[in-house]
């Protein structure tokens, strides 16, 4: 396992808290460790990939 150190709005701990104090999770790491799971799984690097071509192309000859 690795450890990884974040800083998060009050109100998205407050909902991660109760989301522990409900018993859908055992413990606040558990929460983080599946949205971010959850995260990576909808957002395939393909569609990262076109992200980051798109903003290179934006920045080389603008669409504004």
């Amino acid at each position: 396992m690795s450890t990884l150190t974040i800083e998060l709005p009050p109100q998205i701990y407050q909902n991660i808290q109760n989301l522990v104090f409900t018993g859908w999770f055992k413990d606040v790491n558990s929460v983080v460790e599946e949205a971010l799971r959850r995260y990576l799984e909808s957002h395939p690097t393909d569609l990262m990939e076109q992200f980051v071509n798109d903003d290179i192309e934006w920045g080389l000859r603008g669409n504004d």
